[in-house]
């Protein structure tokens, strides 16, 4: 009788403990299984959050030529359907890799993508949507976070190879990761033709186009130019439907120049101030002269200066809150700025609609350490240049399997 009860109590305790493990496996796989449905709607979010960005203007539909907020966000260019973006709306985003931009002169802050010395696209705080206000336009705010990324498809890079005389420069047109061969280059070559220390600077400009080499390579020489010129070279390459932009410039001084700042889109409003009152340097050498000058890409891609927007010459001082105002259209472009200061000379630019000067973008939050990221993405056109759209989603309940 008492080995019976002890075999009934074994039994039970094994019954007991195979019920157990069932349960805590069941329920990992409930879990497992809970969680694949919750990846699978955050990736079909992230697929859905996109289209509405880039296939709805945005309410206003012009916001992005206005000084007023969007009550509804979408990236869209009005005048176009499908997948083609507003270049001046992209311009309005807060940025999130480049440091604020503080100038004394206005007393402002500037949402600043600086690429390299004399690449420059700083936008009035006032004037641009942050991460914040944007994903509560969206209805995602405290739900989810997201990242908007996009990248120029065709990458043009220009290489000086021989200083002059002639300037020799290299243009190497690729996709991604591979060259394109025989792509069309058109040009802008412009020259900073000096006129003494305390006058405006002058340029000499000059147009052309070459083609591209089964390497991806298309090599250009101008004569007349010497190794101690400054100068800058803007060119457009384009295959099979893909457009890209590339730009270098050679300057012979890094201390005395003018920087850009976009006050107003709707009013077309740049001001254009002393490089010492931005970056508080101990003392200026002197006032900065300069030239600006206002280029543009027609329907052939070919680069031009729009009539009314050139020659336009001043000088900025320091530490006197003075700068000077220049006028843009509401069309994309690219603002030239020649400058002079004693014997610093060189070519500033900035461009006027986002893709003139195929600027990246990437807009957000930061997707790293998070437990799931869905991405999803798309191929656009901003102005006709080519870009990749990317957009990376995740949750902010935070969620995993309980093992």
């Amino acid at each position: 009788m008492a080995g019976s009860t002890i075999d009934h109590l074994i039994s039970l305790t094994v019954f007991l403990a195979a019920l157990l493990l069932f349960i805590s496996l069941f329920n990992n796989m409930l879990q497992t299984a809970i969680l694949y449905q919750r990846h699978k709607y955050l990736a079909t979010k992230c697929s859905d959050l996109l289209d509405n960005m880039l296939l709805t203007p945005g309410i206003p539909a012009n916001w992005s030529k206005l000084n007023v907020n969007p009550v509804g966000f979408g990236l869209q260019d009005p005048e176009f359907t499908q997948y083609q973006l507003s270049p001046f709306s992209l311009m309005r985003l807060q940025y999130s890799p480049g440091e604020p931009i503080y100038y004394r002169g206005t007393n402002q802050w500037y949402s600043n993508i600086t690429l390299e010395f004399g690449d420059f696209l700083l936008v009035s705080s006032a004037k641009a949507l942050n991460y914040s206000y944007v994903a509560k336009l969206l209805g995602i705010n405290n739900t989810y976070g997201f990242q908007l990324t996009l990248t120029p498809i065709v990458d043009v890079k220009i290489t000086e190879t021989r200083a002059g005389e002639p300037l020799t420069i290299d243009v190497m047109v690729t996709g991604k990761s591979f060259p394109l061969a025989n792509a069309e280059v058109s040009y802008c070559f412009l020259k900073v033709i000096t006129q003494g220390s305390q006058s405006p600077p002058a340029y000499q400009i000059s147009y052309g186009s070459a083609y591209t080499n089964e390497n991806g390579v298309a090599t250009l020489s101008f004569s007349g130019v010497n190794s101690g010129d400054a100068y800058t070279l803007i060119a457009c390459a384009r295959l099979s439907g893909l457009v890209g932009v590339g730009f270098h410039q050679r300057v012979t001084g890094y201390q005395n120049y003018v920087i850009p700042f976009v006050e107003s889109i709707e009013d077309g409003r740049v001001i254009l101030a002393h490089s010492y009152d931005v970056h508080n340097f101990d003392s200026p050498e002197s006032a900065v002269f300069f030239n600006a000058t206002f280029i543009h890409m027609s329907e052939d891609f070919t680069f031009h200066i729009m009539e009314n927007y050139q020659e336009i010459a001043g000088n900025v001082n320091y530490s006197k809150s003075q700068y000077a105002n220049i006028t843009l259209p509401l069309e994309p472009g690219i603002l030239v700025v020649t400058y002079q200061s004693n014997n610093e000379y060189g070519v500033v630019l900035m461009p006027w609609g986002l893709s003139s000067m195929a600027f990246p973008v990437i807009f957000g939050g930061n997707p790293a350490n998070q437990e799931w990221v869905a991405t999803d993405t798309r191929q656009v056109l901003v102005d006709k240049i080519a870009y990749e759209a990317k957009l990376a989603l995740w949750s902010l309940e935070g969620y995993g399997v309980i093992g």
